[in-house]
């Protein structure tokens, strides 16, 4: 009894860290650096988790609807070591954001940097490469 409980506690470990590692990802592999966005937004949600974080913001388009953007930054680690900090973004912020939108066409992007509506400019710092 003991050795089939130990297996499926085996298992159930290599699943759950299968997941983790297929859901971090190349940049290349997600956004197109050749199509770069510059969005202005109200911020409406804010995820800090790793392996990336994660904010919304809604972006009036041309149509005069909203489209809410998922945009993508890094660890919380990374952007703590670049002068972030879990209150530098708030539901409520309107933010300018500069980065590549995603290879699917989707409204979601790969933030580069974030001006706040103070006008401090914060920066992702994430390597395209990896």
């Amino acid at each position: 009894m003991r050795t089939k409980a130990a297996a499926l506690l085996v298992a159930l470990g290599a699943f759950i860290v299968a997941g983790h590692a297929a859901a971090h990802h190349s940049f290349a592999a997600e956004f197109d650096a050749n199509s770069p966005i510059e969005l202005t937004g109200v911020v409406t949600k804010v995820e800090w988790m790793n392996p990336h974080t994660f904010f919304y913001i809604d972006v009036e388009g041309e149509n005069g609807e909203y489209q809410n953007w998922a945009l993508e930054l890094g660890s919380p680690n990374g952007l703590m070591r670049r002068g972030w900090t879990r209150d530098s973004l708030k539901v409520g912020d309107v933010v300018t954001v500069s980065g590549s939108r995603a290879r699917d066409g989707s409204f979601k992007g790969n933030a580069r940097s974030v001006v706040l509506a103070n006008g401090k400019r914060l920066f992702n710092g994430q390597n395209e490469d990896s």
